[in-house]
């Protein structure tokens, strides 16, 4: 089988949570709850791309693996990309895009994606999960996914857009988005060469890049429930799950 490599961005400059990755959770900083999930999924090596000293001294002490990347990029996935440049992968066909804030994210779904992504050569694919509460639709901190048909945990679907807010919920097939990405490499390598779009400008969302420009995002729905850390109100709710 093709080999994978896993890449998380991250940097301090999050303004609705400052020091986000650093943040202690239990005695163990954001980034390295992230980091040891995707470690545990067995699926290849782990680096932590960043622009901070501070980030990537946590990760070394710490044991991890990190590469420095440019103070400029304004998504994560550009730098993903240089770190995967930087790393020279002559044998590495897949890169994953794991989001720095994504504490929650079960390391049997990041092996359920790699495999299944895999089977079918999917040139991206990312994860959902079914929608639990009605105010979700209007949480912009949640991003939803809506798919040509309906999803599982063995059969994807094609995204058919992404957002933030859905005022009228009169789509089937719509999830909550997880930060989490498999690229074959030569599309990471086109999605980053790519203009932003107006829509990934207007919602903040990156991946509408790939939409806005034919690229295909498969969509595989997990087992497990996850959430990103976006506000205070987030860390308080996955500290109360930690806990339970």
């Amino acid at each position: 089988m093709s080999n994978t490599i896993i890449i998380i961005p991250s940097r301090l400059a999050a303004t609705r949570l400052p020091q986000k990755p650093l943040i202690k959770i239990n005695n163990k900083t954001l980034i390295m709850h992230v980091y040891e999930k995707a470690v545990k999924s067995q699926i290849g090596k782990v680096y932590v791309a960043t622009c901070d000293e501070e980030i990537a001294s946590e990760v070394s002490k710490n044991g991890g693996k990190f590469i420095m990347t440019d103070i400029n990029h304004t998504t994560g996935t550009d730098r993903v990309f240089e770190a995967s440049q930087k790393l020279n992968l002559k044998d590495i066909d897949f890169i994953m895009n794991i989001q720095g804030d994504e504490p929650m994210i079960n390391p049997l779904d990041i092996k359920n994606l790699n495999k299944l992504s895999k089977e079918k050569s999917s040139n991206i694919s990312t994860l959902a999960y079914n929608i639990e509460k009605n105010e979700d639709y209007d949480n912009e901190n949640i991003v939803k996914v809506i798919t040509k048909n309906k999803i599982s945990d063995n059969s994807t679907s094609e995204a058919l857009n992404f957002h933030r807010v859905i005022k009228e919920v009169s789509y089937d097939n719509i999830y909550q988005h997880f930060g989490i990405y498999l690229f074959k490499y030569s599309a990471l390598k086109k999605f980053v060469n790519l203009k932003k779009s107006k829509n990934e400008i207007k919602e903040r969302l990156e991946q509408l890049r790939a939409i806005d420009n034919n690229m295909k995002i498969e969509v595989l729905l997990a087992n497990y429930f996850s959430s990103g850390i976006d506000t205070k109100k987030d860390l308080e709710e996955y500290i109360n799950l930690l806990n339970k």
